[in-house]
């Protein structure tokens, strides 16, 4: 992948959804939303390893489609990085098939789980001692990868205002002008 492109990593409600559409109006570009969670809402919660893997592929397949729309800059709601750190909070294992994934991002979001938890049909995780867990098992797979990231934490300015700095820091900013 040419484009250079942040992704947002995390457990499920920590505001990765919010911050990818705020950062996307922000550089004036495209973000693409969590494919997981359009899996889920359309086949239930009731994932076995098959069902990461399509996930996967279905990430892969709307990432090429929308990237010709973006201006600079891909935001995306998560990838299949963050798939296969759902692997081994779902499986307690890897799958080869997600650990093969290779056109990861340029500079990865890790959002902090210190915002409120907020349920929906397709959150898994209310217990704080899960999210904990995930959360661990998210910076995990960022680091048995290598992968540039940074922690994001706070309300929604503060994370906004992290973002955009470590954007502009990593020098992903499709605009140098802005911030």
């Amino acid at each position: 992948m040419s484009l250079p492109s942040v992704v947002l990593h995390g457990p499920e409600s920590t505001g990765k959804s919010t911050l990818c559409a705020r950062l996307a109006a922000h550089y004036g570009t495209v973000w693409l939303p969590e494919y997981g969670r359009t899996y889920c809402e359309e086949h239930g919660t009731d994932l076995g390893p098959a069902d990461l893997i399509a996930i996967m592929d279905g990430h892969v397949a709307a990432r090429r489609a929308l990237e010709p729309q973006a201006h600079g800059l891909l935001i995306q709601d998560t990838d299949p990085v963050m798939t296969a750190a759902w692997s081994m909070m779902l499986f307690g294992h890897r799958i080869a098939a997600l650990d093969a994934f290779a056109e990861v991002g340029q500079l990865y979001l890790l959002m902090d789980i210190d915002l409120p938890w907020i349920g929906d049909d397709v959150r898994m995780f209310p217990d704080r001692g899960d999210q904990e867990r995930f959360f661990a098992l998210c910076r995990a797979e960022l680091d048995r990868r290598h992968l540039p990231y940074v922690l994001i934490s706070g309300g929604e300015a503060e994370r906004f205002a992290g973002a955009c700095d470590t954007i502009k820091r990593a020098g992903l900013a499709p605009n140098p002008g802005i911030s």
